[in-house]
């Protein structure tokens, strides 16, 4: 591979207003399809094979009139102090809104507090039930404004009113200025590392052209293939970091490769053939980990990790052809190591030749590098690094066993938001339980009495605890299927509700023995309850798929057991600290205010299974960059512990500056007002740290001292059976000999003609 990469890299070098013109015309192509699409809102979400979704789908089926996926809406009206809803003044108002809400030409219906008995206990809280025709991503913007401006009217008469419902999706606070910030962080970052702005700004351009080129075809295609808006949230995010990260080895083993004393188009080569080997491992681990989420069968996170999977792989490409065009383009510019443009302060630039003299007689004085020393540091002392990094982290993976699932409704939305508001006023008037109502679908077309069977569910749910309320049962025009509501007496994330949700259908099963209808429970609570659960059932079989490939594909690699088995196993690890720390702020409430978390509660449903697929591809990438440097210093005969000194001093600056690029630009999303966005963007930071800082740079090099030798075992039947990738670059070197001999022997013709 390192032979094909090397010549890809001189010819897109070569070539490069070919390959640079190639890349403009996607990224136009891209951006005329994203402006000319129609445009798509929040993904429909359904979880196949769940009682829920099963329950659902019957409604539609039995009901076919309801709209039963059509966008709902709750206006919420308070009283004034001291006043009544039923007060003449109060009920005209909410009359008045009422009959203006039924004007829009999507509304199916709006009910009347007064007539459906939707007024508090205490006379001071009311709502207005609002019903579409269409699902909420389908809801055309001028019925979302009618509904607000009618809404706000209504306060004019000294109402309080607030609305929620997915028919009015919260406005998050925009994480722009964030992600502004982040990349502005990994602009700093690249220019310490690669000491000039020219050589900084190759891995920001080319990151933004690959993220443009990506999230412009999610775009385009959101509407045909129903993307939402999370879909390219998430291929934004992956696109950026990997995109920077695998330029920045490019071009960091390319300036390396020039203080060497090779040509520009050599340098090129020798950098794609090398490096670029590690990126297209390091990727493809990413794809792997994204495309796996298909397993988990929930159509949403399928549609995530395919699109940040092709995202990714959209990086790798432009790192291997367009980051080499571009370093055509850039020429003298991009200095050998250890050599600093004016920027940071080194005089003016030199000639090439010249300047390569001077940093070559510079780094024989030159001190240790910090990469050096800390590596050396680890090799004296392995078990003291071990024990302290292992025990670290493992106290802060503690709060983790206390981890609480869950999707965000509105009642996690901040407190400045009118669905929030909504969400306790509710609360406030008819209890923690009305925001999750529960609704049981009775399907009694094999039952001898339908009548009989409903009565007999209705009687057995009554009879539960945590039940406030239950409505009589409402029959389809056929007579054979049946809506109950239930209303808990907990809020929809409490563990006493997903309780009675369980025990609703363990009742459900004795009915349908007795009289052979069917119990399903369904609604917003019980799908997030059984979409929690999937991703619970799901998480071990992805685990064992995703780490399983990703094992093999390293032994492949690396051509070692052990190393491998250490990688996965430093993984998990980061990813169980990860983990505690985003329970421990995001559930607990620890440091919340620092982070701008208003509201703490369960963790989102996909987020343990989202981070170990991406966290494990991201950690790979570093254990791939790493190691195969400590692997060619070692193939190439120096002795394990002096290895891993010489991988870090080539290796560790530049890994630990793309750990903190990725932390910069995940970080940037922290800034998001919406809290699933907040909370992956939090613990992809915070994962990466534990990762890169902890696992890979002193875990890592610490075992590697302490296995020695053993480290690189492999069983001869396997090497043997196992393909040569040669990602060392062993290639090149055989590369070099035969050019070497080939131009001894020119010299020796030279010498037989003189």
């Amino acid at each position: 591979m390192a032979t094909f990469l090397y010549k890809l890299g001189r010819l897109a070098f070569r070539r490069r207003h070919f390959v640079a013109l190639i890349w403009v015309a996607l990224l136009t192509l891209a951006g005329v399809g994203a402006a000319s699409a129609p445009a798509a809102g929040s993904s429909s979400f359904s979880i196949p094979g769940t009682e829920a979704q099963k329950a659902f789908d019957l409604l539609e089926q039995r009901y076919p009139g309801m709209s039963a996926d059509g966008a709902t809406a709750r206006v919420v009206f308070k009283a004034p102090e001291g006043e009544k809803m039923a007060d003449a003044a109060n009920k005209a108002a909410v009359e008045k809104t009422v009959k203006e809400l039924g004007d829009g030409s999507e509304v199916v219906s709006v009910s009347d507090p007064f007539t459906t008995n939707a007024v508090s206990k205490d006379g001071t809280v009311a709502y207005a039930s609002v019903t579409y025709k269409v699902p909420a991503m389908e809801l055309k913007d001028s019925s979302k404004e009618a509904l607000e401006a009618t809404a706000h009217k209504a306060q004019g008469g000294g109402l309080t009113v607030e609305m929620g419902g997915d028919a009015l999706q919260a406005e998050p606070e925009t994480a722009a200025t964030g992600e502004i910030i982040g990349l502005a962080l990994a602009a700093v970052v690249l220019v310490v590392t690669l000491g000039s702005v020219v050589a900084a700004g190759l891995p920001l351009l080319t990151a933004i052209i690959g993220v443009g080129i990506g999230v412009a075809t999610i775009t385009a295609l959101a509407s045909a293939l129903d993307l939402g808006d999370t879909t390219s949230t998430l291929a934004l995010m992956i696109g950026l970091a990997v995109g920077i990260d695998y330029a920045l080895f490019i071009v960091s083993r390319y300036r390396s490769e020039l203080a060497e004393g090779r040509e520009r188009e050599e340098a090129v080569g020798r950098a794609v053939g090398t490096a670029g080997s590690a990126v297209v491992f390091a990727g493809l681990t990413v794809v792997i980990a994204l495309a796996g989420l298909a397993v988990v069968n929930v159509p949403m996170l399928t549609k995530m990790g395919l699109a940040a999977a092709g995202t990714v792989v959209i990086a790798v490409l432009i790192a291997l052809t367009m980051v080499p065009a571009l370093l055509g383009y850039a020429g003298r510019k991009v200095r050998p190591a250890g050599e600093k443009g004016r920027l940071l302060g080194r005089g003016k630039a030199k000639d090439s030749t010249e300047s390569t003299k001077e940093s070559t007689k510079e780094s024989a004085v030159v001190k240790p590098s910090m990469g050096t020393r800390w590596a050396s540091f680890v090799v004296r002392r392995p078990v003291a690094v071990l024990l302290f990094g292992v025990v670290g982290l493992g106290v802060i993976a503690v709060p983790a066993t206390q981890l609480e699932l869950g999707l965000p409704d509105d009642g996690s939305q901040p407190t400045s938001t009118t669905q929030r508001r909504g969400y306790d006023l509710l609360s406030e008037g008819f209890g923690p339980g009305f925001n999750g109502p529960l609704m049981v679908v009775v399907d009694a077309k094999d039952s001898a009495s339908p009548q009989e069977a409903a009565t007999a569910v209705t009687d057995e749910i009554k009879g539960l605890k945590d039940v406030v309320t239950v409505t009589p049962a409402t029959f389809n025009k056929a007579g054979d299927t049946a809506m109950i509501t239930v209303i808990p007496n907990s809020k929809p994330s409490s563990t006493q509700t997903e309780d009675l949700v369980h025990a609703i259908r363990d009742a459900g099963t004795g009915v349908t023995a007795d009289t052979d209808a069917k119990v399903l429970v369904t609604g917003a609570t019980a799908m997030n309850i059984d979409f929690s659960q999937k991703l619970t059932d799901a998480l071990l079989p992805y685990l064992a798929l995703v780490v399983g490939l990703a094992f093999l594909l390293l032994i492949v690699i690396f051509r070692s057991i052990l190393v491998p088995l250490k990688a996965a196993l430093g993984f998990l690890l980061s990813v169980l600290a990860a983990l505690g720390a985003v329970v421990a702020v995001f559930q607990w409430g620890w440091l919340a205010g620092l982070i701008g978390v208003e509201e703490t509660g369960p963790i989102m449903s996909m987020m343990p299974i989202f981070m170990v697929g991406v966290v494990f591809g991201l950690a790979m990438d570093y254990e791939v960059f790493l190691v195969t440097r400590i692997r060619e210093a070692y193939v190439h005969g120096e002795k394990p512990n002096q290895a891993v000194v010489t991988g870090f001093k080539y290796s560790g600056r530049v890994v630990a500056a793309a750990a903190a690029i990725m932390m910069a630009v995940f970080a940037g999303f922290i800034g998001s007002g919406e809290s699933m966005i907040k909370m992956i963007g939090f613990g992809l930071a915070i994962a990466v740290f534990f990762d890169a800082f902890v696992v890979r740079m002193a875990i890592v090099p610490a075992v590697l001292a302490l296995l020695g030798d053993k480290a690189w075992w492999l069983p001869k039947w396997l090497d043997r059976a196992l393909p040569n990738v040669d990602v060392e670059g062993e290639g090149l070197r055989a590369h070099d000999d035969d050019a070497k001999s080939s131009a001894e022997d020119d010299e020796d013709r030279e010498l037989v003609r003189a």
